[in-house]
This record gives C-alpha cells, sequence and structure tokens, in this order.
C-alpha cells in the first residue's frame, strides 16, 4: 500500500475541513493553518495539519500559567488583571500541563548542560513541534539562599557537604541546576519539600534548612545570605492561540509600564532588557 502524501493541496484540505476552498486561503494568509508556499502554490504539510486539528479539537486552553514559580511574574499576573490563574509546581511540570492541555503558559528555567542553554531542548523534546512560542521573561540571579551569616564560610557549592539544605521537587529548574553544580557533594536534604522561591526562603529563614536553591531577590527580601551561581534565563512557554486572547495581552502591556520596571527593581536580581525577546516560535 502506497504511503499517504506528505503534502496537501488546497482542495485536499477544503475537503477535510469541509469548507470551501477560499476559506483555505484566508486561513493560510491569517497564518491560522500550517502550510507552505512552493513556486506560489500552497501546500500543508499532513502531520503539521494533524497536530492542529488535533489542538483546535481540544478548543481553548485554561486559562492557567503553571511552570516555574517566579516572584515578578506572580505579582504582575495580579496587578494586571490579566485574570489568569496559576498552577506553579516546577519547570517540568510546567510543560506537561501544556502537553495534557491544563495549561495555556508555563514558566521555565532549566539549564542543558549539554550546550550550555536555557530551556529550548526540553521544550523541544516535551512539546515537539505543537504551536507554542518561548518568549524571555527576565535574566535572574540564581543560586543559595542562606541562613544568615554563612555566606562567609560558604563560597562554593561544594561547601554545602553535610549542610542541611532544602529540596525542591524533581520537576523544580532550581533544584535541578543545584544538583548539577553539586557533582559528588552530599549535603543533607530535608525531607519536606520547597515548591517555591517563597517556600524555599521559608524553610532557610525559618531554621528547617540552612540551605536552599533559589534567587538573589527572595535572599535581599528574607535578608539572607547568598551565594550566586548561574545568570539564569526565565521564559515563558506560551500557546500561540492563547497569546492573542485578552488575558495573555492584558500582561503583556502591563509589563510595558513604569510600574513594572520600577517593581523588577526593587526586587533585585533581575534584568528585564530581554522581556518580550522571542526565542522560538512553534510551526
Amino acid at each position: 500500500m502506497q504511503d499517504p502524501p506528505r503534502y496537501l493541496t488546497t482542495a485536499e484540505v477544503a475537503g477535510l475541513l469541509r469548507v470551501r476552498e477560499r476559506k483555505v486561503y484566508d486561513m493560510a494568509a491569517a497564518g491560522e493553518i500550517p502550510c507552505r508556499r512552493v513556486t506560489g502554490k500552497l501546500l500543508f504539510p499532513r502531520d503539521e495539519l494533524e497536530r492542529w486539528l488535533e489542538g483546535e479539537a481540544h478548543g481553548p486552553l485554561p486559562e492557567v500559567v503553571s511552570g516555574s514559580h517566579d516572584p515578578l511574574l506572580e505579582w504582575a499576573l495580579r496587578e494586571s488583571g490579566s485574570g489568569l490563574a496559576t498552577a506553579f509546581d516546577g519547570s517540568l511540570d510546567g510543560l506537561e500541563r501544556m502537553a495534557a492541555h491544563e495549561a495555556c503558559v508555563a514558566g521555565c528555567h532549566v539549564f542543558e548542560p549539554e550546550t550550555g542553554e536555557w530551556n529550548l531542548g526540553h521544550v523541544a523534546a516535551r512539546l515537539g513541534r505543537a504551536p507554542v512560542v518561548v518568549m524571555e521573561w527576565a535574566r535572574r540571579q540564581q543560586g543559595v539562599l542562606l541562613a544568615p551569616g554563612l555566606g562567609a564560610g560558604i563560597r562554593t557549592p561544594a561547601d554545602l557537604a553535610g549542610r542541611v539544605v532544602a529540596r525542591r521537587q524533581p520537576s523544580s529548574g532550581a533544584g535541578m541546576l543545584l544538583d548539577h553544580l553539586l557533582g559528588d557533594t552530599a549535603p543533607r536534604f530535608t525531607a519536606e519539600l520547597a515548591r517555591t522561591e517563597t517556600e524555599a526562603a521559608t524553610a532557610v529563614l525559618s531554621g528547617a534548612a540552612e540551605a536552599a536553591p533559589g534567587l538573589a531577590a527572595l535572599a535581599a527580601q528574607f535578608r539572607l545570605d547568598f551565594l550566586p551561581t548561574a545568570t539564569e534565563r526565565f521564559d515563558l512557554v506560551v500557546d500561540r492561540r492563547s497569546w492573542f486572547e485578552p488575558p495573555f495581552q492584558r500582561l503583556l502591556a502591563f509589563c510595558r509600564t513604569p510600574g513594572f520596571a520600577a517593581r523588577a527593581a526593587s526586587f533585585g536580581g533581575y534584568d528585564i532588557s530581554g522581556l518580550g525577546t522571542i526565542r522560538f516560535n512553534g510551526p
């Protein structure tokens, strides 16, 4: 049996969708359907079209921001009146939720040692050629939150040997980065997980842990010592259709205001000069 053609014609797509050919041309011109223009003729990749149809069948994704917790993002979602709900439980969890059509945005800051880059390999591996946009949110100073007074004695991650460190969930980008930096160093991890940046800082402040992976912004807020380890890129992975909907557009508009810039500066450890830069735009 002959394999089905890799590309469909306009007439074949019109028949599949049960619309007139003119409608298919209009959708292609508006970028609403995956297509290629070859020598002036429109062709439609079968595999991309099937994924597009699957997405259409699921309808709009829930207005939920998942993935890694970011204090500036959490504040902006609330202050912008975006209406977007949150389900922060780690970078990898966010990608899983998007793949399961349970969220329209995922915050990610996963270091990829093979390339020295952030996020894109994991996005490609979990979401494939899904119609998503990866947008830079901020560059953040990532490191280790330390109990007051410990900073003088802990100069590298190796100095955490034997110390009590708050454990982050397996899906956490901060935890994955610290595991990479620790190598063979063996701290004593807490049994209880710190699932957000705030929970990590609270664990150290309360004395439940001597250290925790976390942000410079939280060290300043909670008056903790801090060991910097990396300037990371925190990205938002956004469903393309949801990008153009009012909730996400309200967030973007708010991020262009002086009040947002002032708040980012007050947090410390944030560089938002690249906010809005598109790092990947899926088919």
